[in-house]
């Protein structure tokens, strides 16, 4: 590895992983089911240790048909600035589609204040559901460039 360019990296404390979740906007969900991974970008919204994901369907959506099957989901946030400096953060647990009070806690004005607009593709706007899912994080990881 005499040749290869490589810089150091250290783990990041709760108050950086707090500030990270908090302040950035989207991440990589990871799902599985019957052992094909499928991941995507998603908005998020962090709040009193827990990391909410905001999902979308049409009514024939990969993604969705992955979330009954995985156990584990795997949620990435990453960034890299123009002078190289990194950082990366990797939560994993089960997720748990809001419900009730927790779900009818996000309105539309809270869920617009919440997350990032929703990006929509080729679906039919009025055929697009919103779901809303609580992360529960049972392992973090966050590591960063070292100074």
């Amino acid at each position: 590895m005499d040749r290869i360019e490589f810089v150091y990296t250290i783990g990041m404390n709760d108050r950086e992983l707090e500030e990270r979740l908090a302040s950035t906007d989207t991440g990589v969900l990871a799902l599985a089911a019957d052992g094909a991974a499928y991941a995507f970008p998603v908005a998020h919204h962090y709040e009193d240790g827990t990391l909410y994901v905001r999902l979308s369907t049409d009514g024939s959506s990969t993604k969705m048909s992955h979330l009954d099957d995985t156990e584990t989901a795997c949620f990435t946030l990453y960034d890299v600035d123009s002078a190289g400096r990194s950082w990366s953060i990797i939560a994993t647990g089960p997720l748990r589609k809001l419900t009730g009070s927790e779900r009818a806690a996000f309105d539309e004005a809270a869920v617009n204040e919440s997350f990032l607009e929703l990006r929509i593709f080729d679906e039919d706007v009025e055929a697009v559901e919103i779901e809303l899912y609580g992360l529960e994080i049972e392992t973090i990881t966050g590591r960063k460039t070292s100074e």
